[in-house]
């Protein structure tokens, strides 16, 4: 191998046919969803359609509607693609904790996630809370990472020493994954309000300190 800089020689369609077929179609698909996300945010989902997604995304108007074959079933798509980049995410930042420190490392994670992602997010949660429009191909998915998120909470509160008896484990759970749904919610509808969302994702760990406390004897 020589020392020279060859790969500026190398003529970016070169390169593009040197990807395989599995590599193409995962990058036509990440375009595809950001630019289904970003139509998503501007004007909605009733407004944005198949052949939109295509032509913004670099491609044809017709590979969006190849691919996904409808719109409920690229939506289902994005939602599991965030649902996955916020569990890397998740995962990483709560390994070896438990209690309230995997609390509030989540909670943590969850707002810096929605600082830096703004369009993601406001995305991933408004196909969510599109879901439970009666014939929503999105519902079992978004049920699914309901309950995920809920046995997550569940198992971090268990793994402390202190844990409360079951019953009481499973309402803290339910409380916490409704408030982060509530605060993300008043953010939704309060875009520019930042700092007020980040203050009640710092209440919520204060509450869930409390609940969590050894009770004394």
């Amino acid at each position: 191998i020589g020392t020279g800089d060859w790969s500026s020689d190398v003529c970016s369609s070169d390169l593009v046919k040197r990807k395989t077929q599995a590599e193409r179609t995962d990058l036509s698909d990440r375009l595809m969803r950001d630019a289904a996300i970003d139509l998503i945010v501007a004007q909605g989902t009733s407004a944005t359609t198949l052949k939109e997604v295509g032509e913004k995304a670099g491609y044809s108007r017709g590979l969006a509607g190849y691919r996904f074959g409808s719109k409920d079933a690229l939506f289902s798509f994005i939602v599991r693609s965030l649902g996955e980049d916020w569990l890397h995410k998740l995962t990483t930042v709560t390994t070896g904790k438990v209690g309230y420190q995997a609390i509030s490392a989540a909670t943590d994670e969850h707002f810096r996630f929605c600082a830096e992602n703004p369009t993601h997010v406001r995305a991933f949660y408004l196909l969510w809370f599109e879901a439970i429009a009666p014939h929503s191909q999105s519902k079992a998915m978004i049920n699914h990472i309901h309950d995920r998120r809920f046995r997550d909470v569940v198992s971090w509160i268990e793994a402390a020493g202190d844990a409360p008896d079951k019953e009481n484990t499973a309402a803290i759970a339910r409380q916490f994954c409704a408030s982060i749904i509530g605060i993300v919610y008043y953010w939704l509808s309060n875009p520019a309000d930042l700092e007020a969302t980040e203050t009640l994702h710092a209440e919520l760990k204060h509450t869930m300190r409390l609940l969590l406390a050894p009770k004394e004897l």
